[in-house]
């Protein structure tokens, strides 16, 4: 085993709860390039929350079945689009498309910021999720996305995800819905922290993990072609899978 997967192997966490399927899920993680070291964007969620509360995460969330449908612009590089239909049960590119627009919707969900384009013209939104890109006027940029990373949630925990972890640069932003990061809200803040300072945080295992993964991706040129780490449990203990 590699020390990140022996990282979240030994993470405590209680598995008695029954066991079920994970989820579809997606996450963006947005990078600012324009300072001297590199900043992700990572919110607090609500201390009051039953599922992870008062840590800090990478916005994202579940696939919904309007994810494949909404119009976009652009489309994921080829690498990302194989590696995304590798390793799943029944393959499709609706599936694989439809969990980057996961992505940029859960974005907007819990940060306001719309990650796509207004040079299109008005995208008709196939439900009210997407209803905000059709009325600002944005089509979403499956483009400006790289898939980086996938973990599944180990077995008998209360909630599974099958997560794929996407990075984008942060100047994909077109657009921000002021009012949906607060006290009210699944997170009460936003913070753009440079990798060494998400050290300090409280962050779940697998989101550190990603982190450094993240760190050497870029450090490494951020191509791409560069593998791909997929993290499940198999017979009790994680193992990382490189998506080539």
């Amino acid at each position: 085993m590699t020390d990140f997967a022996t990282r979240l192997t030994q993470a405590e966490r209680r598995q008695d709860w029954p066991n079920v399927r994970p989820s579809d899920a997606a996450t963006l993680i947005l990078i600012d390039h324009k300072g001297r070291k590199p900043r992700v964007l990572m919110g607090r969620r609500h201390p009051k929350l039953k599922f992870l509360p008062g840590v800090f995460v990478f916005p994202g969330g579940r696939l919904e079945k309007a994810d494949r449908t909404m119009p976009v612009y652009g489309v994921l590089d080829a690498d990302s689009e194989r590696r995304l239909m590798t390793k799943v049960q029944r393959p499709t590119l609706s599936r694989a498309r439809g969990l980057a627009a996961a992505a940029i919707r859960e974005m907007y969900e819990e940060t306001g910021l719309l990650v796509g384009t207004k040079d299109l013209g008005t995208p008709q939104a196939p439900s009210t999720d997407w209803r905000v890109f059709e009325e600002r006027g944005v089509f979403p940029d499956l483009g400006a996305l790289t898939y980086v990373a996938r973990a599944i949630t180990p077995p008998r925990r209360p909630r599974r995800f099958d997560t794929r972890f996407f990075a984008a640069d942060a100047r994909a932003v077109c657009d921000e819905v002021t009012g949906l990061v607060g006290e009210d809200s699944e997170l009460v803040e936003l913070a753009w922290l440079t990798f060494a300072e998400t050290a300090a945080q409280e962050l779940p295992t697998v989101t550190r993990v990603v982190l450094e993964e993240l760190a050497q991706r870029i450090e490494a040129g951020s191509s791409p072609r560069l593998p791909v780490p997929f993290y499940a449990m198999q017979h009790g203990q994680f193992v990382r899978t490189l998506l080539d």
